[in-house]
């Protein structure tokens, strides 16, 4: 997480922009490696409480984009299937 997200993509965006960062508590996100990292280049966090699906929209955006996708594509699609049915919603 830190070496795949944080440093190339998180780092460079906060240099351009004033955010705070909101992830969930997966264990990537709150492993102190990356809690030491996210405090080191002074990235602020938005503290969010554990298992908050209801507060996390982006969950219903899953939810939704699941079940318009499950009409079109069959659950024994490969991989190119549903990457065009994701682009084509």
């Amino acid at each position: 997480y830190c070496d795949e997200i944080l440093r190339p993509i998180v780092v460079p965006f906060i240099h351009d922009h004033h955010f705070m960062l909101q992830h969930d508590n997966a264990q990537p996100h709150v492993a102190r490696i990356c809690t030491q990292f996210l405090e080191a280049e002074n990235i602020p966090v938005l503290a969010w409480p554990a298992y908050s699906l209801d507060m996390s929209p982006i969950e219903h955006v899953w939810g939704a984009l699941d079940r318009r996708i499950r009409q079109h594509v069959p659950v024994s699609a490969n991989i190119q299937q549903l990457r065009t049915a994701i682009e084509e919603e």
